[in-house]
């Protein structure tokens, strides 16, 4: 669309379907300029996340295909979420996988905490400590726009601790709560005829995670960003025919595109910001041709910023609720009083 885009400007078209309409969710992009520049009079926009980030983004997708609803984006942002729910709907049709899927076996969320151990403990407070101690600085000297990029990095540094140290601090020796739970999952799972994917954002505890089960004898399949496509569906079809019962995947590699439904167990080892991402992942699995009922299980380290980030999903599913009536939103965008929330200060 957007190497094209000049060609398709040139033409008039009588019907535009516009699919994965988030890609053009950001007004600014290039991507949405080049959609709004196609001449059709009828146009359709689609897509399962209709607001990922915040709520205008809506206002980019009804721009394209219908510009006239909301006028301009500063009268967007003047209304209220009800009153955007209120004019939307009419125009919106949506469908649920229940809706279509009446067979598709039922779906079993379960949150699994751990204790961090000792040293895990002792080496998340210090860090704590000090982010809380940077955090208040980078807000009171330079504002949270301008500190935003060093504070999510520290945050990232927190849920590797989370996760386990190794990916954080170099020479650690010590094991993770989180990775010793994870193997007890997958021991039982394998005992009960479970066959498992488990997803991570980080690529090197991917890695962590396959040196523990090579240790153990325990075969898998691996996948992530580098994987070339071509080998991407041989791997899938491979795991589908029953070859292994083990299949580590990035979440942002994996979580679409991917049908893997020779799987019944889906273990997100870290949560992310953005919860339709971990949902995307667990579809993996929960899609038509599934036959057996799907596990999805979230790994959580109590006491913790991950806790917080479960908290903050929650309270912030509202928004997409109310405005489309679906359970799907999404949290990347974190404001000032998320991060204090998030870092008790």
């Amino acid at each position: 669309m957007l190497r094209d885009a000049d060609l398709y400007g040139q033409q008039s078209f009588h019907t535009l379907f516009l699919d994965e309409a988030q890609a053009f969710k950001n007004h600014a992009t290039q991507t949405a300029k080049a959609v709004k520049s196609i001449r059709a009079p009828f146009r359709f926009a689609l897509t399962g996340t209709p607001v990922e980030n915040r709520l205008e983004e809506l206002w980019s997708i009804f721009d394209a295909v219908f510009p006239s609803l909301f006028q301009n984006r500063k009268a967007f942002n003047n209304l209220t979420q009800s009153e955007v729910a209120k004019r939307s709907r009419p125009f919106m049709l949506r469908r649920s996988k229940r809706d279509v899927l009446q067979d598709l076996p039922d779906k079993m969320e379960w949150l699994k905490p751990s204790e961090l151990h000792p040293d895990q403990k002792k080496l998340y407070a210090a860090y704590l400590a000090k982010l809380q101690q940077e955090t208040l600085k980078h807000l009171s000297v330079d504002g949270y726009h301008k500190s935003r990029i060093k504070i999510l990095a520290g945050l990232t540094r927190l849920r590797q601790i989370c996760c386990h140290p190794a990916l954080f601090v170099e020479g650690y020796k010590g094991s993770s709560a989180k990775l010793e739970q994870l193997l007890d999952i997958v021991e039982e799972c394998r005992a009960n005829g479970k066959r498992m994917l488990i997803f991570s954002q980080f690529t090197e505890m991917l890695g962590l995670i396959g040196k523990e089960l090579r240790y153990l004898g325990i075969p898998y399949f691996y996948l992530d960003g580098s994987t070339p496509t071509r080998e991407r569906v041989e791997l899938c079809s491979r795991f589908n025919d029953g070859e292994m019962d083990v299949f580590l995947i990035s979440l942002k590699a994996g979580g679409t595109g991917l049908n893997l439904t020779g799987a019944d167990t889906v273990i997100l080892y870290d949560l992310w910001w953005n919860p339709a991402v971990e949902q995307q992942a667990a579809d993996r699995a929960h899609r038509i041709g599934q036959k057996n009922v799907v596990q999805v299980i979230r790994l959580v380290a109590k006491g913790t910023m991950e806790e917080k980030m479960y908290e903050l999903q929650q309270t912030k599913k509202h928004l997409i609720e109310e405005v489309v009536g679906s359970d799907r939103e999404d949290v990347a965008s974190l404001t000032e009083q998320d991060i204090r929330e998030i870092l008790m200060i």
